[in-house]
């Protein structure tokens, strides 16, 4: 899909990493992606990747209701693994994701499962995190999102397709929060406005260590407003992300503001992350229980 040739395989392009093989269901999307990213094969056939030997990482980007299916193929076929969010749709699916990846920990193998959590990657996010490194008592965070209207009958509103938009998109921001909460998620709870998608909620988090989050996810704004803010209140400070462009703090001795040219969401510093990993051998960027963690708040958010 766009995502695909507009984000992720311009990142991969640059990493220099080696690009054997890329498929697509119909075959004419792989082939044309393929030769713009230089791609050494393009197919129709997924399973042949799974298959090949020159082949050490996987990256899924189909539908959701796929991405459970094509994870533990990659995984039994010893493969590392990127799954663009979300990794499942089920708690069916997760356990049976867990229990796989459970089994290849004990057979001495370190797979990687990594979602495109970009956030957390971003360079605001990154300085966020380190600046409250420095604070003792829990925070307050507030993320405002503007998600904007999809209608009914788009793919990733279908509960057996897409699996709506709480699990398919709304796992970024319960993701940015549990990060830079630092600790497990101890409550969640979710309270929507009454609608035929159920897409316009409010979020509410409570962590392990006393900190609190809110997630406004409202897809009944206008699209002239910025998409994502996001708000640190602790310690008689506070942080102000705008639309991952402008971070400004208040109250805090060595910070008052970092800006970017250009948005960045963190797309790039996560295929490195991840790509340097699979080169060395190291830890997922993403520890596999804070991934299973997040996947199963929003697959539970979504059923509230």
């Amino acid at each position: 899909g766009n995502f695909t040739g507009q984000v992720l395989l311009p990142a991969l392009k640059k990493s220099g990493a080696r690009l054997k093989t890329i498929a697509s269901s119909g075959g004419v999307t792989g082939t044309h992606f393929g030769k713009k990213f230089g791609f050494e094969l393009s197919t129709t056939d997924s399973e042949s990747i799974l298959k090949d030997p020159d082949i050490n990482a996987v990256f899924i980007t189909t539908r959701h209701n796929s991405h459970a299916y094509f994870v533990l193929a990659a995984l039994k076929a010893g493969k590392h693994v990127f799954i663009e969010k979300p990794l499942c749709l089920t708690l069916g699916e997760l356990e049976e994701i867990q229990k796989t990846y459970s089994s290849l920990l004990t057979r001495h193998s370190s797979p990687l499962v990594m979602v495109g959590f970009n956030r957390r990657f971003a360079p605001h996010v990154v300085k966020i995190k380190e600046l409250l490194e420095t604070v003792r008592e829990p925070r307050s965070f507030i993320m405002t999102v503007n998600a904007g209207f999809i209608p009914p009958d788009h793919w990733t509103q279908d509960p057996e397709v897409g699996g709506g938009r709480i699990i398919g998109e709304a796992c970024h921001f319960v993701d940015l929060l549990r990060f830079l909460a630092g600790v497990p998620m101890a409550r969640s709870e979710l309270f929507g406005l009454d609608s035929p998608t159920g897409d316009t909620v409010s979020i509410q988090l409570k962590f392990a260590d006393g900190s609190i989050g809110t997630i406004h996810y409202l897809a009944n704004g206008s699209r002239r407003f910025p998409k994502e803010r996001l708000e640190v209140f602790c310690g008689g400070r506070i942080l102000q992300l705008d639309n991952f462009k402008t971070l400004r703090g208040y109250g805090w001795k060595n910070f008052k503001k970092m800006k970017l040219w250009r948005q960045d969401k963190g797309h790039r510093a996560e295929i490195k992350a991840f790509l340097e990993a699979v080169q060395s051998g190291g830890a997922s960027p993403i520890p596999f229980d804070e991934i299973v963690e997040v996947t199963k708040t929003t697959i539970e958010l979504s059923k509230k």
